[in-house]
C-alpha cells in the first residue's frame, strides 16, 4: 500500500467528507480490515485541529461468532447503555467517520431469521437517535476500505496481490484521490452537481416518469421537495459530504404516490446476502409483489421490518458515465453501486431533502410524503437504456435524463 495516496485518502474523508475543524470532537468508526486507514483519519483530524478525537473498532468475524454461537433468544438483545453511549455523543456533536471493509456474503450461510433479530434490536434500540442525524447538527461521511475479500470477489480470476492492487487503484481513481489536489478536485466536483440540484429544484416537478427494459414507474415527490447534490449544510452553513464516492443528486418520492413497476439493474448487498434478478410492483405507493432469481427471502425480511419498509423513502439520479458506471465494474457494495446508476431507497427519508425538514415533527414530513421506517436500502434501477421523464404542475413535460444521460 502506498502510504502516500492513504494520506491523501484520510484527508478527502476528514476535510471534504465530514469537513473537520479546529475545536470539532470526532468519533471515528472502522474494522479491523480497515485499520491502516483508520489510522491515518484520526493523525489527520488531530491535524485539522479536533478537540477529541475517539476511535471504535469492529471485526466482523467477531460479529459472525454472535450469529454462528449464540442462544436464539439472546439475539434481540441490545444494552440499553451502549444507545446512552452514542446518544452523548450525539448531544456532545461528535460528528461521525465511518470507515469500513465491505462484508459481501460473510454471513451468507446464516438463517435469516437470526440477522434480523439483531439488526431489528439495534434499530429499534437506537431509532430515537434519528432526531440527531436529522437536525443536520452532526456533520458525517462514510468510506470504504478495499480488502482481500472484496478484491477477490470483485476480481476473481486474478491473483489474490494483483486483484487488491488494481481494487485500490479503480478506489482511489473514483474517489479522485489520484489527482495532484483531491481536495481541490472534490471541490469542483461538488460545484458541479450543486449546478445540477439547482435546476432540478427550479422545476419543482410534481411526478417522474421512469421507463427502461422491466420499468415503467410514476414516481410523485414529496411536497416541498428538495434536491441535495454532493455537499449538505449544517444549519450553522458548514459544508460536508456524507458518502465518499458521490455522484448522485436525490430527494424525496411521495411515499403514498408510486405507481407501476421496476426492476433493479444491478445486484444487491444487504443483511450479508447479495440480492440478484430482482424487481418490485407499486400500488399506492407500497410494495404489492416482487421477484428475486436469488435470496428473495431477504426482500421478504426487509419487508418485515416494519410498515415503512415497503415504502420509498429517496429517489436519486446518477448518469450513466459516471466514474463508477465507466469502470464497467460490479463492485457489490452499496457506497460503490449507488453512484452507478439512477437508483431508489426503500425505507426512511432524510429529513434534508424536504425543505425545512431538519425543523420539523416526525409527522409533519409525513404529512408531506415523506417515509418512515428502520430501515434504508438503496437499490439501483438506471443504465443505458432508462429515460426519466419530470413532469411540472401544470403537465408539461422536460426530459431529465435520455439513454442514460443528463438531457438538460
Amino acid at each position: 500500500m502506498n502510504h502516500k495516496m492513504l494520506e491523501k485518502y484520510a484527508s478527502v474523508l476528514v476535510e471534504i467528507g465530514a469537513n473537520i475543524r479546529e475545536g470539532d470532537c470526532v468519533q471515528v468508526h472502522g474494522d479491523t480490515e480497515a485499520l491502516p486507514l483508520v489510522r491515518e483519519v484520526v493523525r489527520a483530524c488531530w491535524k485539522v485541529g479536533a478537540r477529541d478525537v475517539i476511535t471504535r473498532l469492529t471485526d466482523n468475524e467477531i460479529a459472525l461468532a454472535k450469529y454462528e454461537e449464540a442462544k436464539t433468544e439472546d439475539l434481540d438483545y441490545f444494552p440499553a447503555f451502549e444507545a446512552d453511549y452514542r446518544e452523548s455523543m450525539m448531544k456532545d456533536r461528535y460528528h461521525l467517520i465511518r470507515v469500513s471493509a465491505p462484508s459481501l456474503d460473510l454471513f451468507a450461510h446464516i438463517e435469516q431469521s437470526r440477522i434480523q433479530c439483531v439488526q431489528k434490536a439495534a434499530m429499534v434500540a437506537t431509532e430515537h437517535l434519528d432526531k440527531y442525524m436529522d437536525s443536520g447538527e452532526i456533520k458525517w461521511v462514510v468510506a470504504a476500505y478495499p480488502s482481500v475479500r472484496w478484491a477477490k470477489a470483485v476480481y476473481p480470476d486474478l491473483p489474490e496481490e494483483e486483484a487488491l492492487k488494481t481494487l485500490w487503484d479503480i478506489v482511489f481513481s473514483i474517489c479522485r484521490i489520484d489527482t495532484d489536489d483531491p481536495v481541490a478536485a472534490w471541490k469542483a466536483h461538488d460545484s458541479e452537481l450543486k449546478t445540477r440540484e439547482i435546476w432540478l429544484d427550479d422545476q419543482n416537478f410534481e411526478y417522474l416518469h421512469f421507463e427502461g427494459p422491466g420499468t415503467d414507474l410514476i414516481c410523485h415527490l414529496a411536497h416541498h421537495h428538495k434536491w441535495i447534490g454532493g455537499s449538505s449544510v449544517t444549519p450553522d452553513g458548514v459544508a460536508y459530504i456524507a458518502n465518499i464516492p458521490t455522484e448522485e443528486i436525490f430527494t424525496t418520492p411521495n411515499a403514498m404516490k408510486v405507481d407501476g413497476i421496476i426492476r433493479s439493474t444491478k445486484p444487491l448487498s444487504v443483511m450479508g446476502k447479495i440480492i440478484e434478478d430482482f424487481g418490485f410492483t407499486f400500488e399506492n405507493g407500497k410494495v404489492v409483489d416482487f421477484y428475486a432469481g436469488k435470496n428473495a427471502e431477504v426482500l421478504e425480511t426487509l419487508f418485515g421490518m416494519d410498515e415503512g419498509a415497503r415504502r420509498l423513502g429517496e429517489v436519486a439520479l446518477v448518469p450513466d458515465s459516471s466514474p463508477v458506471s465507466r469502470s464497467g465494474m460490479l463492485f457489490k457494495t452499496t457506497l460503490f453501486d449507488e453512484n452507478a446508476s439512477c437508483h431508489f431507497a426503500l425505507g426512511n427519508a432524510y429529513a434534508e431533502a424536504v425543505r425545512g425538514g431538519a425543523h420539523m415533527t416526525e409527522a409533519e414530513r409525513k404529512a408531506l410524503g415523506s417515509n418512515k421506517s428502520m430501515i434504508h436500502v438503496d437499490f439501483m434501477v438506471g443504465g443505458p437504456e432508462l429515460d426519466i421523464t419530470g413532469y411540472l404542475k401544470d403537465g408539461k413535460a422536460v426530459p431529465v435524463l435520455r439513454d442514460g444521460e443528463w438531457a438538460f
